[in-house]
């Protein structure tokens, strides 16, 4: 039907959003992590892993849940590379959003550097550079190993445009960056 080909990640419109989830997430205090841009069953000979991804996806839904539910903080990212630039606009005008990770299929290490260099030049060191939603374990070592080492890499870029221009970050500065990038700006977004 027309759901498997138009990319969705949640019914606007719907009394469970409103009336349910929302008051539950604000009543609690609790986040809402949402991850867009799947097509699901695109190869329904694969089973679970027929799933694709969209070409891009409406982040305009997002922005329209932030500016509607601003006491409920969003966690989200987004599974198309299409959508990396938009998702840091998004994060950069609501306070109530969070990016996070290189989920699936961005989480290659091309597109790990682009999207964290991207990331990093438009959002500081607000966003979470990369999380696990590995299901083996064996896809947690492999994702961190490459992660870290192309996070890493991206940092040291940055660092040399800073002493290029003159300033030179300190130890402790680098080391509070880092933090940041692996979990510190997600717990302070969830305070």
């Amino acid at each position: 039907g027309e759901g498997d080909t138009v990319a969705s990640i949640i019914d606007e419109n719907s009394d469970f959003l409103s009336e349910v989830l929302m008051k539950v997430c604000e009543e609690r205090d609790l986040p809402l992590a949402l991850k867009i841009g799947a097509h699901r069953g695109i190869n329904a000979k694969l089973r679970q892993a027929g799933d694709g991804v969209v070409a891009f996806a409406d982040g305009n839904a997002l922005a329209r849940l932030c500016s509607r539910f601003p006491k409920v903080r969003f966690l989200a990212t987004f599974l198309s590379v299409n959508n990396q630039h938009e998702a840091c606009v998004l994060a950069s005008k609501f306070r109530n959003l969070h990016i996070y990770g290189c989920w699936w299929y961005c989480n290659v290490p091309s597109l790990i550097e682009g999207i964290t260099t991207m990331r990093v030049e438009m959002l500081g060191t607000s966003f979470t550079a990369q999380h696990s939603d590995a299901r083996v374990l064996d896809q947690l070592v492999y994702k961190w190993a490459h992660s870290r080492a192309v996070i890493a890499s991206v940092l040291a870029r940055e660092y040399t445009k800073m002493v290029v221009a003159g300033w030179s970050p300190r130890r402790s500065e680098v080391r509070r960056d880092i933090v940041r990038l692996f979990g510190g700006s997600y717990e302070e977004f969830m305070k």
